[in-house]
């Protein structure tokens, strides 16, 4: 995809790009580890806009630059619109994103709401804003696809995000169930895109870093000690460390659900497995059953 003679033939997001044959492969690797997902799940239809979600963190920045990749090269036939919510955090570098995106001729929104000062005000002292922060982020967005005559809202989650959500209903939820590459929302008029579905948060923080995008610390989430998601990534840290390659194997579990081997009822007939036919307890009548 990628001919290792072509130096000038690049979008103006991989100006100054490494030329070294180590951030080659990994450029390589993101590229086709995120058409993989978006062909696997049937993300793209052509003629479609997608509102590409920049938060100026590592993971949307490759998602934006590995996007532009794919329709720089012919196989990505969609429109996109990045799009910076700034939430009024104070301290926010609000002319970073601008500058950059102007800079590098990328079509972008900045949109400014100040939902900080909802979640500060709403959420008791000592319990996390993830939930509530998150939710008036999602529906700022939804309302900005519209407006913009987008289809999909594109976020970028990777391969463990998707593997932290999944142990954190485990453990914490008692369900099995994760992000999904691809969702319709409630009101079913736009999807949600997670591209970066295959791709490791390893890959992006050394994508983003060779690349010397400015990186923008969400300092409302981050400052909070003991979140359910920094628990979970130090467990799976400790897990990869003990035996390599242990997150691949667990996400490729994802994948590959068997309903027959779970317990849950509603996904598969155990009521009426059996070899003869012959009906189940829950068939017969009350006084019968005993």
């Amino acid at each position: 995809m990628l001919d290792d003679s072509d130096t000038t033939d690049i979008h103006p997001l991989f100006a100054g790009a490494p030329s070294s044959t180590e951030f080659r492969k990994l450029r390589k690797r993101l590229v086709r580890e995120t058409r993989n997902a978006i062909d696997d799940y049937g993300m793209a239809r052509p003629g479609d806009r997608w509102l590409v979600c920049l938060s100026g963190g590592k993971d949307s920045y490759t998602l934006l630059a590995i996007l532009h990749e794919l329709k720089w090269r012919g196989f990505l036939p969609v429109d996109l619109l990045a799009c910076n919510l700034d939430q009024g955090q104070p301290g926010f570098p609000a002319t970073v994103l601008p500058e950059f995106l102007s800079k590098r001729q990328v079509a972008h929104r900045i949109e400014y709401q100040d939902t900080y000062s909802i979640v500060t005000d709403k959420v008791p002292e000592g319990r996390t804003y993830c939930a509530l922060c998150s939710r008036l982020r999602r529906g700022n967005l939804y309302r900005i696809a519209r407006e913009e005559g987008c289809s999909a809202v594109v976020l970028g989650h990777h391969r463990d995000d998707i593997l932290e959500t999944f142990f954190m209903n485990l453990f914490h939820g008692g369900r099995l169930a994760t992000m999904p590459p691809k969702l319709l929302n409630e009101q079913g008029d736009l999807t949600v895109l997670r591209p970066l579905a295959y791709v490791a948060e390893d890959d992006c923080d050394r994508f983003a870093r060779a690349m010397n995008y400015p990186i923008i610390p969400c300092d409302l989430c981050g400052s909070q000690e003991g979140l359910q998601r920094v628990q979970v990534k130090r467990i799976l840290d400790e897990w990869e460390k003990r035996s390599p390659g242990r997150r691949q194997v667990m996400f490729r579990a994802l994948m590959n659900i068997r309903p027959s081997h779970m317990l849950d009822p509603k996904l598969f007939d155990f009521v009426n497995l059996f070899p003869d036919g012959s009906a189940s307890s829950a068939d017969l009548p009350p006084n019968l059953e005993h």
